[in-house]
């Protein structure tokens, strides 16, 4: 008579389970429909989107960022080579008469600004339209008008506001300094792309 011991070792070795293909299997799965479902997001990123009158080409480098707020109609993220640094850069269109003249958002996006240096303001006519370009760096209070403010040092806004009788429509690309300025081409070519 053969010892229970000596079966269940026998039983054991015959049917032995290997869990380590069906984690990869599982693995491997999980890898490619987490691929799959990035690629399919990229794909619905628009490359031009419309803001007002004018329609926007989106930098190639540059990534989608879904608004969640009713006030922004377009939202881009310029990202930097270190991961950890991005700068956003934000559309808002208000409608025919809406939205304050350009010398108050100007006013506005100079006074969001602390230990402001090189602020700049431009204007230049594009496509029949005037857009008005401003610059500033120093340190960005970051937040809703009348909210709390968090001080971001070392940053820079890129601006413009294209006047039209639809009404203007509002740029605003703010992040770290270096990074804004890396994307001073990019952001001009986008808005005057625009008005040709």
């Amino acid at each position: 008579m053969v010892a229970p011991a000596a079966i269940a070792d026998r039983f054991d070795r015959r049917t032995q389970v290997s869990y380590e293909r069906p984690m990869n299997k599982r693995y491997c799965l999980t890898s490619l429909l987490a691929l799959l479902n990035l690629h399919l997001l990229a794909a619905d990123a628009p490359k031009t989107f419309k803001v007002g009158e004018f329609n926007f080409t989106r930098p190639a480098k540059w990534e989608w960022v879904d608004v969640t707020s009713s006030m922004r109609k377009a939202q881009l993220k310029v990202p930097g080579t270190d991961k950890s640094q991005s700068a956003e850069v934000v559309f808002f269109y208000f409608g025919e008469g809406n939205g304050g003249g350009t010398k108050a958002n100007v006013d506005r996006w100079l006074g969001q600004f602390e230990s402001k240096s090189n602020p700049k303001v431009e204007d230049s006519r594009v496509g029949g339209h005037t857009v008005t370009y401003v610059q500033v760096e120093g340190t960005y209070l970051s937040g809703m008008p009348g909210g709390p403010r968090t001080p971001q040092p070392n940053s820079m806004l890129q601006g413009a506001i294209i006047e039209s009788d639809q009404g203007n429509v509002f740029i605003k690309m703010t992040g770290p300094a270096a990074l804004v300025k890396s994307a001073k081409d990019d952001f001009k070519r986008m808005v005057e792309g625009a008005l040709k």
